[in-house]
This record gives C-alpha cells, sequence and structure tokens, in this order.
C-alpha cells in the first residue's frame, strides 16, 4: 500500500451512509515524512466543502495553537477518524468510525508517526481507550509500541468554553517537550 493507493480507496468509500451526504473525503494533509500525527474526529461543514482538514473557524485556532510550539500544517499531519461529515456536525456513529478506521490504520503505518495528537474526545476514545474522558485525561502520555499518544481538547471545543483555553496551553507545551525528548533532531530543524 501507498499514499495514492490508500488515497483513491478512501475518496472512493461507499462503506457507510456518510459517502452519501458528502461533498468531498476529507483524507488529510501534510508532509509524508513527519513525526507528529494530529487526528480530530471528523469533517466539519468547511472541511467538507473543501476538502481539507480544518480550514474552518476550529482550524484557525488550530494553527494558532500549533504556532505556539513551532508545528504547523508544513511539518505535521491533521487527519480525521472519519473521512466523511456527519451531518449538522454531529459525533460520528461507532459504525462510521468503523468503518472509517481502515483508512486511518492505513495513513498511521505509511506515515510511522512518533507522536500521535488527538484533537478531542472521540479521537482519543477511538485511539488511546474507549472509554477515554478528556476533561480528566487530556495531556496524559501512553505509550504503545514506540509511539506516544495524548489528547488535547479539539479547537472547536475551545471556542465553546474559552475557559478550558489555559489547559490547553499547558497541554500544547507537554507536546513541545514530549516533541523535544522524542525527536530532538526534528524538533531543533523546526527552529527559526
Amino acid at each position: 500500500m501507498n499514499w495514492e493507493t490508500l488515497e483513491q480507496q478512501c475518496c472512493s468509500c461507499h462503506r457507510c451512509p456518510l459517502a452519501e451526504t458528502r461533498h468531498h473525503v476529507v483524507f488529510g494533509a501534510g508532509p509524508k515524512n513527519t513525526p507528529v500525527l494530529f487526528v480530530g474526529e471528523g469533517p466539519g461543514q468547511q472541511e467538507d466543502l473543501q476538502g481539507e482538514p480544518f480550514v474552518g473557524p476550529a482550524g484557525h485556532l488550530l494553527d494558532d495553537m500549533l504556532s505556539i510550539i513551532d508545528l504547523g500544517r508544513h511539518n505535521c499531519y491533521i487527519t480525521n477518524v472519519v473521512k466523511c461529515r456527519p451531518p449538522q456536525n454531529r459525533d460520528p456513529f461507532q459504525s462510521e468510525r468503523d468503518a472509517c478506521i481502515p483508512f486511518l490504520r492505513g495513513q498511521f503505518q505509511l506515515l510511522r508517526p512518533k507522536l500521535l495528537i488527538c484533537l478531542g474526545r472521540i479521537a482519543a476514545s477511538s485511539l488511546i481507550h474507549e472509554d477515554y474522558r478528556i476533561t480528566r485525561e487530556h495531556g496524559q502520555w501512553v505509550e504503545r509500541g514506540g509511539v506516544w499518544m495524548t489528547a488535547i481538547y479539539h479547537p472547536s471545543a475551545l471556542l465553546r468554553d474559552p475557559a478550558r483555553r489555559p489547559e490547553a496551553f499547558r497541554d500544547l507545551l507537554l507536546i513541545r517537550e514530549k516533541l523535544q525528548e522524542v525527536c530532538p533532531e526534528f524538533y531543533a530543524s523546526q527552529q527559526i
């Protein structure tokens, strides 16, 4: 499997009903040689219309958040658990996540990241553990097979509840610290 084949398979997928209402499959974006993978829950309206992850208001906030720790779309890969927009931006059903997870696993295998950062509860419950509690566990690291995983608040949650932004800032600093520890050469190369 290579990136092109995986993306073609994903873009022609009809494994769940989300394919019937999508404008675009939102496969993912970013360099294919980065050690840093960010995973959200699914595309929103703007992402569905443009075919790119995190381009709406939450995406702008994510860009600002990443810039604080010298990361961005130029040096991170960004994708979602589900690649098609759930109607009215509802949480993706488990059956939709199950249908889409092979594509995320393929991206993971091709990318081979050292850090996986889940954006929000849905991604964390899909990738870290099933009953993940974002309010209690955000910013905590778990290591599996040489990959360090954590979750932070989804940017859209921070737009709805700005009082959580100080916690999110602390989590970003923990990401920077872990990146410096696990990938010092990568992090040093990103400094201006």
